[in-house]
């Protein structure tokens, strides 16, 4: 079966820039759909950013130009560089994986069965 498992993070003060990686064993990430999301305390989990199957790619208007998800075949993992860092980022974030294509909603997490352990981003002012 598939297992992601999440890696990066941290605490970074606002504008400074952190690597979130998910490892992904049991299947080929180039053959998954996959995505990140995140949930702040006392918040609904949200979706991040989404790539299919053949690479589409979207990003949630609150990280556009700012967070970019890819995936590093050589490595299997699913990668999401994240620069300009705002407090509002702050929260538990996710990996998330699924070998459906197309995803129908991909910006929601019913629609996807694999999931990483999640790792804690803390921007501070």
């Amino acid at each position: 079966s598939v297992r992601l498992v999440n890696s990066g993070g941290g605490s970074v003060q606002a504008g400074g820039s952190l690597r979130l990686s998910c490892v992904v064993s049991g299947f080929t990430v180039e053959a998954l759909s996959v995505a990140w999301f995140r949930q702040a305390p006392g918040q609904q989990r949200e979706g991040v950013a989404t790539q299919g199957r053949f690479g589409n790619t979207n990003h949630a208007d609150s990280v556009k130009g700012r967070f970019t998800i890819s995936r590093d075949s050589a490595q299997n993992t699913l990668d999401l560089p994240m620069k300009s860092l705002k407090t509002e980022d702050t929260a538990l974030y996710y990996c998330a994986a699924d070998g459906t294509w197309p995803i129908p909603h991909p910006f929601r997490g019913a629609f996807y069965n694999y999931w990483g352990q999640g790792t804690q981003v803390t921007v501070s002012s």
